[in-house]
C-alpha cells in the first residue's frame, strides 16, 4: 500500500517507516527540513516537504494515498491550546483530500481516554473531553469517518525506549532542576507503557489490518506503571534523593506539569490484542529507565 506518514523523522515516525518499508509498503514522508529528507531517502522513504501547519501540504501529501498516518503533533507546552487547534486543522486537512474508503490513522493518548483516577481505559472508552487538555483528535477524526473515510484511532500510552519516555523526561528534568527526584502523595498512581518498537509493529498492523468504519486501538504493553517506581528510579540514575510531595504542593513542585504528574491512568490493551494480533515484545519502562545515559 501506499502510505503517507506526517511526523515521518520523528520519535515514532523514524520506526513506523522503516517497519512499514521492510514489510513491503511505499512510505511519503513530511518533512520541513533537509536532514529529514535525507533520513528518508536513507530508508528508501518518498519525501514530501512541508509542516503540520502549511495544510496545503498536507493535503498535497495525503491525496492519492491508500492510508495516512498521521503522528506529527508539537510538544511546546507553552502553546497547547495552539497546538491542539494546528493537530485539528490538520486532521481535518489530511481528511479532505482521502477519497472514501481509504484509511487515516489518527494518534491520540490514553490519557485522552475518558475515566476517573484509577479507571482502566480500555478501547471502549469514549474520548474525555477536560477544559484543561484542548486536544480533540478522536472528536476531529470521527467527523472525518462519517464522510466515509475509514478511521483508526491509535492511543499511546508512555512510549519508551533509552532515549525518551512519552512524558516521564520532564520527570527527569525537574529532578535534575530541583535536585531531588519526587512524586505525589503515595506513588501509587500509574501510567501505561509501551516499548517504542512494538508501537511501530502496532501502528503497521493497523494499516494492514483495519477495516471499515471506526476504530480505536491501545498501543499498550504494560497496563500501569507506578509512578514511585519511575521515580525512584530516575533518583538513582541521577543519584538524588526521591521524595513524596504533598498534592497540595505539586504546583510549586513541577509547576505546570504538576497536574500531569499525579495522574492516576492505566490502560488496557487486550482487545486490541486479540482484534490485530499484537504481541508487544521488548523491555519494560523502568529497564529503559535503568539503562539510559543520565
Amino acid at each position: 500500500m501506499r502510505v503517507f506518514v506526517t511526523g515521518a523523522t520523528g520519535f515514532i515516525g523514524t520506526e513506523l517507516v522503516k517497519e512499514l518499508i521492510a514489510a513491503g509498503h511505499q512510505v511519503r514522508g513530511l518533512t520541513r527540513s533537509d536532514a529529514g529528507a535525507g533520513q528518508l531517502k536513507a530508508v528508501g522513504g518518498e519525501v514530501h516537504r512541508g509542516d503540520l501547519t502549511d495544510l496545503a501540504s498536507l493535503r498535497s501529501g495525503a491525496k492519492g494515498m491508500d492510508v495516512v498516518v498521521h503522528l506529527a503533533f508539537s510538544h511546546d507546552f507553552s502553546k497547547f491550546a495552539q497546538n491542539a487547534e494546528d493537530e485539528k486543522q490538520a486532521i481535518e486537512a489530511l481528511g479532505s483530500a482521502m477519497e472514501p474508503g481509504k484509511l487515516l490513522v489518527v494518534t491520540s493518548g490514553t490519557g485522552l481516554a475518558s475515566g476517573g483516577p484509577g479507571h482502566l481505559r480500555v478501547e471502549s472508552d469514549p474520548p474525555a473531553s477536560h477544559q484543561a487538555i484542548p486536544r480533540r483528535p478522536e472528536q476531529t477524526a470521527k467527523a472525518v469517518s462519517e464522510k466515509g473515510v475509514h478511521v483508526a484511532i491509535v492511543r499511546l500510552p508512555q512510549v519508551h525506549d533509552t532515549r525518551k519516555q512519552g512524558l516521564v523526561p520532564l520527570l527527569t528534568q525537574t529532578a535534575r532542576e530541583k535536585g531531588v527526584s519526587a512524586y505525589v502523595g503515595n506513588g501509587a498512581n500509574r501510567w501505561a507503557a509501551a516499548p517504542l518498537k512494538a508501537v511501530a509493529e502496532l501502528y503497521r498492523l493497523v494499516v494492514e489490518k483495519t477495516g471499515p468504519g471506526y476504530t480505536v486501538y491501545h498501543a499498550v504493553d504494560e497496563e500501569g506503571v507506578a509512578i514511585k517506581d519511575v521515580a525512584e528510579t530516575i533518583g538513582k540514575g541521577l543519584n538524588v534523593p526521591v521524595v513524596s510531595i504533598a498534592p497540595e504542593q505539586a504546583a510549586e513542585h513541577f509547576g505546570w506539569f504538576a497536574g500531569f504528574a499525579g495522574l492516576d491512568m492505566p490502560a488496557s490493551s487486550e482487545w486490541t490484542r486479540k482484534t490485530l494480533g499484537w504481541e508487544p515484545v521488548g523491555p519494560g519502562l523502568i529497564e529503559d529507565l535503568t539503562n539510559m545515559k543520565y
